[in-house]
């Protein structure tokens, strides 16, 4: 609207001139004295630019000569007066037509600058989704000291808009060079294993980080796992969830310890993203908390294994709910690393297994339903 009314005022502008100049005053020649004036002016004002006619004078003298010269002045001065009020013309006829230009010009200088806003906006939420930084282990931290491998950094994304104030540590699993070459306690008290997994049960320590498996068509578990947090991490940070990235890059040199400490100290919940290593195509499922008391019982499982379950249970709802395949019940008992020292809830979920589905269609439709599960848990 407001372009609308510019370009109207400066249409009217260039009428008004023109008409301006068709009705200028041109004064008549007068014997009196022996002198006649005639005087033509003509001026234009056009965006705080004036423009003059020049002053045309005819003096006249008594006598035959006096009429051939007042003949001749004043027909000059008439052609001088017509080219005048021809230029005024011609400019106001210019200036109207090169309107609708000026107001094209005002269209396009709006639209550009709206981009640049949007741009600039663009800028600062990215600059908002990382204003947490980087966040490495803190020897001071709780279990910290049974880490192995520490010497890496998590980031932390922050939601730019409608910010929930709550933080999800996204674990993408694997992906430490070196980690099968280290060792770390089972659980923090040091008694053993109850079940077998990677590292089999009666053991007192597990490879601080495994490798992974490789899918039928040949990548890595940790590529995999790696492009799902990514594509997690933005599902969350839309919903207004802060993001803890635990692992940022294709390698991080962090052991699982480190991981799950980082994850205590800096989010409310803990997920841990895997495949499993079967070949039937089986779905997705969590691993849950041992039914062994002696696990149940021993410190930090006593006060969050419930919580565990009942992040486990929201994520496997969420994933059913948008069309994920469900192995068995969707859940696995597995007495884990991140399980034992986790003083959050903290969940391992397999998202399938060698032969699953890990396009990013796929992976998008993953991590919806993992957001709907948060949703459930946090009663957003």
């Amino acid at each position: 609207m407001r372009i609308k009314i510019i370009c109207t005022a400066m249409i009217i502008s260039g009428m008004l001139v023109a008409c301006g100049g068709n009705a200028a005053e041109t004064k008549s020649a007068e014997n009196t004295s022996g002198a006649v004036t005639m005087e033509k002016y003509a001026d234009s004002t056009q965006k705080g630019v004036q423009s003059k006619v020049k002053k045309y004078r005819v003096i006249s003298e008594s006598g035959k000569a006096v009429e051939t010269t007042k003949e001749s002045t004043v027909a000059e001065t008439t052609a001088a007066t017509t080219q005048a009020e021809t230029t005024i013309a011609e400019n106001t006829k210019a200036e109207t037509t090169q309107a609708p230009d000026v107001c094209l010009s005002a269209l396009v200088l709006e639209q550009t600058s709206k981009q640049t806003e949007q741009t600039e906006a663009k800028k600062e939420t990215v600059s908002e989704n990382k204003e947490g930084g980087e966040i490495g282990l803190n020897p001071e931290w709780q279990y910290a000291s049974f880490s192995k491998i520490n010497s890496g950094k998590s980031v932390l994304y922050k939601a730019g808009e409608n910010a929930k104030g709550i933080t999800i540590a996204v674990n993408a699993g694997h992906g430490t060079k070196g980690g099968s070459s280290q060792k770390t306690l089972c659980h923090p008290d040091g008694s053993a294993k109850v079940t077998s997994g990677t590292t089999k049960a009666g053991a007192t320590t597990a490879i601080a980080v495994s490798e992974g498996m490789t899918f039928a068509d040949g990548t890595t578990e940790s590529t995999v796992t790696f492009e799902m947090a990514k594509v997690l991490k933005d599902e969350l940070l839309s919903r207004g969830y802060n993001v803890l990235m635990i692992r940022n890059d294709t390698d991080v040199q962090l052991d699982n310890i480190a991981r799950t400490v980082i994850a205590n100290n800096n989010s409310n919940a803990h997920i841990a993203l895997h495949w499993d290593s079967t070949t039937a195509d089986k779905g997705a499922f969590y691993m849950g908390v041992p039914e062994a008391d002696s696990y149940r019982n021993m410190q930090p499982v006593a006060s969050n294994w419930e919580k565990h379950e009942a992040l486990g249970k929201a994520l496997i709802n969420g994933l059913s709910a948008n069309g994920t395949k469900i192995f068995s019940n969707g859940r696995m008992a597995m007495d884990l690393t991140q399980t034992s020292y986790s003083t959050i809830p903290s969940i391992d979920i397999e998202l399938g297994d060698k032969t699953s589905n890990h396009g990013k269609d796929e992976l998008k439709r993953l991590s919806k339903g993992i957001a709907d599960g948060l949703d459930i848990y946090f009663g957003k």
